[in-house]
Parts: C-alpha cells; structure tokens; sequence
C-alpha cells in the first residue's frame, strides 16, 4: 500500500462520496463533503490515486480543533489508513493547541485507534443518538 494523504478539491467529491457508504444515501453527508472541501477541511487518503478514506477537521468544538469525521472505505478498514489520516490532522495542529474527536461508545476500534496516538477520554454525551452515548477524547499539546 502507498498511502498518502492530502488536502481534498472539488474533484474529489466524488471520490468521497464512493468511499462513503453514509453519503451514497444521505444528502446531508454529501452537504457536508461539499461544505468541508470548500473550505479546506477536508483530506483524503489516497492509495495509488484511489481514495479509501477521508476526516474533516474543523474548529466547531468551542472553537478549538475537532476532528469531525474520519471515514475508511469498508474494503480498506484495519489497514492503517484511519492511522495514517489522523497522524496528518495532528502535524497540522499548532503547538499549544488542544485536539478534540469524539466517537460512539459502540466504535471499539476508533476509541482503540485514538488511544494508540494518545488521546484521553474527556467527556461523555448521552442521549446523542441511539448507538450509546458520544464519548469525546482530547490529544493535548
């Protein structure tokens, strides 16, 4: 595998969209694909020019850096590319600054994922959805 990540552009909508199960039906994720390239939020793993995965990270959470998606193409899950998206957001976090994600407690491999790059469990929301409760992890400076 040659992973690479990168920012994502308008010509990779699409691309985001295939590796996404959620926004081949849901028109909201695919707002939010369109929003999050716009305005440079978005980035894309590629291996060998085809994406298998994408995050978002924006500054929404109390206007700190939040990790707001990270999405791997089923085919490609387990695999590294997950490790390899999150990596790239924290090189671009500046020194001194929090980094927040959350994940339901039912994503066991996120939550194991986000312990490996030393993230801390930070809080808790209930009644976010019917998955469980959202449990929000930070990565400190």
């Amino acid at each position: 595998m040659s992973l690479a990540v990168r920012p994502a552009g308008q010509d990779d909508i699409a691309a985001l969209v295939a590796a996404d199960s959620l926004a081949q039906i849901h028109a909201g994720r695919r707002i939010e694909i369109a929003y999050w390239v716009e305005n440079g939020q978005c980035f894309l793993a590629e291996d060998d020019a085809r994406v298998v995965g994408y995050t978002a990270l924006t500054r929404t959470f109390f206007h700190s850096f939040f990790i707001e998606l990270v999405m791997v193409h089923e085919e490609n899950r387990r695999a590294g590319v997950g490790t390899a998206m999150i990596e790239h957001i924290i090189s671009l976090v500046p020194p001194g600054e929090k980094l927040w994600t959350s994940t339901n407690t039912s994503n066991a491999p996120m939550r194991r994922l986000l312990e490996g790059l030393g993230f801390i469990e930070s809080g808790r929301i209930d009644n976010l959805d019917d998955d469980g409760p959202e449990l929000v992890f930070v990565r400190l400076p």
